[in-house]
């Protein structure tokens, strides 16, 4: 018997204990997520948030399949002025992942997640064709895309990021700001 008294979960939730505690403020929010490229019309994406202090300011509780620059944890504020256009006010740290696959790969599914969860990340979509994650940049870079590339395999499935490049390819960099102390 040890005289440690056991560790408290709620002293350090994780994301998943976050969103049960925020389960009763849960709201689904239009957001943009691009123009559709043959008729034009904007596309939108309903991404799981809870209401942040603000008014009009949300955290959002997954990282989206398609909303660009946002991923699990982010605060955004809502514009008045366009339709599910927002701007980001917090970052959480984490990184958006996306697996868009050809068809369904349960092993592939299984074994990567597995792995993410390891690294303290989060499947946070699942779907036939695609599967999106959250987690920490602290992990680092390097070993995030080494083990997508151990388990992505060319033709079988594709991963990008979906909130450190811009629409030109340039690094948005936000992960600067978080390392400074």
């Amino acid at each position: 018997m040890s005289d440690t008294p056991p560790q408290d979960p709620a002293a350090n939730p994780s994301h998943a204990q976050q969103e049960a505690s925020l389960g009763e403020k849960e709201v689904r929010l239009e957001l943009f997520a691009g123009i559709h490229p043959q008729n034009n019309q904007p596309i939108f994406e309903q991404v799981l948030a809870c209401p942040a202090e603000a008014a009009g300011h949300y955290r959002l509780l997954k990282s989206p399949v398609f909303v660009r620059n946002v991923a699990a944890g982010d605060e955004i504020k809502i514009s008045d002025e366009a339709r599910g256009r927002f701007s980001v006010i917090t970052r959480s740290g984490n990184l958006c992942i996306r697996v868009f696959l050809r068809e369904p790969n349960e092993a592939l599914e299984q074994g990567l997640t597995g792995d993410i969860e390891k690294l303290g990340g989060d499947l946070d979509v699942r779907s036939e064709r695609a599967l999106v994650y959250s987690l920490h940049f602290g992990v680092g870079f390097q070993s995030i895309e080494k083990l997508l590339e151990k388990h992505v395999k060319t033709g079988e499935a594709r991963w990008l990021y979906g909130n450190v490049y811009d629409d030109q390819g340039e690094p948005l960099n936000w992960w600067q700001a978080l390392l400074q102390p």
